[in-house]
C-alpha cells in the first residue's frame, strides 16, 4: 500500500508515523518489537527527527525501549531481587548504600537520561557537599555501576553512564587519599596493655586486646573464636568461620550470623606465641572465677571464648567503647600527672588498629612476608605490606642498621675504616 503524503501547517512532508498536533507541536509513534506502542513529543520538526534518529539508532541496535517511568529505583530493584552469588552482609551493605546515599538524589530520574555528567555531578556532591571519603563513595560507584550495567546486559541502556567516572573523579581529587590506618607504636602498644595488665577496673579486658595484639586476627574472627578452634596444647588457632552483625533483610531486624570467611585465604591456621597461649588461660581462668559461661547458640555455634558478663558474645562496638574508656582514663591520669610528652599519650584507635599493628610489629621483628601474610589470611602480599605495615621510626632504624652492617661487610670495611 502506497504512503499517503501529508503535510505540516508549513506545507512540509511529514514522514511515516509523524503528525502535527493542534498546538503546533509534533509527535512521532511507533511500536516495538514487544508490540507496545510508544511516543516522542517535540516543539520542532527538527527536533523531532533528531530524537526519531535515536529512536531508530536503538532500533538497529537492539536496545529495548524501556517504560517511560522506568526510575533508576525501579531498576535497581528489580536488579537488588535478582542478585545472586554474595554474602548476605554484602547484600545488606548494597541496600544500605543504595537507600541512604542513592536514592535520594538519583532515585526518581528515568534510566534513560541519566548521563555520565549526573553521575560525576553526584560523587562531586558527596565529596564536597556531604564530606564523605573517597571510600565510600566507591561503594556508592560499586552499587551504581551494576545497576546501569544490568540496564546494558538486559538491553535497555547502549552504555554504562558509571563507566569511568569514579577513575576520572580520583584524577581530579588527586589530594583525597585513601586514609591509611597508622599502627601503634612499639612504646604505644606496651603503654596499653600495661595498663590493662594492672588496672583494677579494666584488667579482664587484658586477655582479649593482648590477643588481639598477638595474632592479627580480624574482629569477627576473634569474637567468633569457640574454644574448640583453640588448641592450647599446639599453639594453633583454627579460623574457619566469622561472626557478622547484620540487618537480615526479610526479617527487617539486626542479628548475629556465622559466615565463612571472605576469602580461601581467610580460612587458615594461626600460629600462637606462648604469651597468647597463657591470655587464653587467663580468660578461661577469670570466667571460672565469675562464673560466666556462653549462653548463645548462633547458627549451631556455641561455647564462644569471648563473652561479656551475662554470657552473650562480645561485638565489635563493646570492643571499641572499651578502648575509648582505657585510652580516656589513661591519657587523663598521664595529662594530671603533669606529663607533657605527647609521645607517652595513647591516640584514639579501634579494636582493628590492633590487627595494623600486630603486622607491623612482626615485620618489625624481621619475620618473613609470605609467613606473616599467611597469618593474616590475605590474598595478596602486596595488601598486607602497602596497608596493614606501617613503617615506623623502630622499624626504619632497625632496617637502615642492617642495611648499614651489610653494605660495610660487602665492601670490606672495618667498623675504623668506616668512620674514619
Amino acid at each position: 500500500m502506497n504512503y499517503k503524503k501529508r503535510f505540516d501547517k508549513d506545507h512540509r512532508v511529514l514522514q511515516k508515523r509523524e503528525s502535527q498536533r493542534r498546538d503546533g507541536t509534533y509527535t512521532y509513534r511507533w511500536t516495538d518489537i514487544f508490540g507496545k506502542r510508544h511516543s516522542i513529543y517535540a516543539s520542532t520538526l527538527e527536533d523531532l527527527r533528531i530524537k526519531e534518529q535515536k529512536v531508530e539508532l536503538r532500533r538497529l541496535e537492539g536496545i529495548r525501549e524501556p517504560p517511560a517511568d522506568l526510575t533508576v529505583e525501579r531498576l535497581y530493584d528489580t536488579w537488588i531481587k535478582l542478585k545472586r552469588g554474595i554474602r548476605a552482609t554484602t547484600h545488606s551493605g548494597y541496600i544500605f548504600v543504595f537507600d541512604s546515599l542513592i536514592r535520594p538524589y538519583l532515585g526518581k530520574k528515568r534510566v534513560t537520561l541519566v548521563k555520565r555528567s549526573d553521575v560525576r555531578a553526584f560523587y562531586i556532591s558527596l565529596l564536597e557537599s556531604r564530606g564523605l571519603a573517597i571510600t565510600t563513595v566507591e561503594n556508592v560507584h560499586n552499587v551504581l555501576q551494576q545497576v546501569f550495567q544490568y540496564a546494558v546486559d538486559d538491553d535497555i541502556l547502549r552504555k554504562n553512564p558509571c563507566n569511568n567516572v569514579l577513575k576520572e573523579i580520583k584524577a581530579s581529587y588527586c589530594d583525597i587519599k585513601r586514609v591509611k590506618k597508622d599502627a601503634l607504636t612499639l612504646k604505644q602498644e606496651i603503654n596499653f596493655l600495661k595498663y590493662l595488665h594492672d588496672s583494677e577496673r579494666y584488667c579482664h579486658w587484658y586477655p582479649a586486646f593482648f590477643i588481639m595484639a598477638n595474632t592479627g586476627l580480624r574482629v569477627g574472627e576473634f569474637t567468633g573464636l569457640r574454644w574448640q578452634d583453640v588448641d592450647l596444647e599446639n599453639g594453633v588457632i583454627d579460623v574457619n568461620h566469622t561472626l557478622v552483625y547484620f540487618r537480615h533483610n526479610n526479617e527487617g531486624r539486626s542479628r548475629y550470623a556465622i559466615q565463612t570467611p571472605k576469602t580461601e585465604n581467610g580460612i587458615r591456621k594461626v600460629l600462637m606465641t606462648a604469651a597468647v597461649i597463657q591470655a587464653f588461660r587467663m580468660e578461661k581462668k577469670y570466667q571460672d572465677l565469675a562464673g560466666i559461661k556462653s549462653i548463645d547458640e548462633i547458627d549451631g555455634y556455641e561455647d564462644f571464648v569471648f563473652i561479656n558478663i551475662k554470657g552473650h558474645v562480645q561485638n565489635q562496638g563493646a570492643l571499641n567503647k572499651a578502648i575509648k574508656r582505657v585510652v580516656l582514663e589513661y591519657n587523663l591520669l598521664l595529662a594530671e600527672s603533669g606529663n607533657n610528652n605527647p609521645e607517652d599519650y595513647l591516640p584514639h584507635f579501634s579494636c582493628h588498629i590492633l590487627r595494623h599493628t600486630y603486622a607491623t610489629r612482626a615485620i618489625e621483628s624481621g619475620v618473613m612476608p609470605i609467613w606473616l601474610q599467611h597469618q593474616l589470611g590475605h590474598s595478596e602480599i602486596q595488601t598486607t605490606l602497602d596497608i596493614y605495615v606501617t613503617p615506623t621510626e623502630e622499624l626504619k632504624n632497625k632496617e637502615m642498621k642492617s642495611f648499614e652492617k651489610y653494605m660495610i661487610s660487602a665492601l670490606s670495611f672495618t667498623d675504623e675504616d668506616f668512620l674514619e
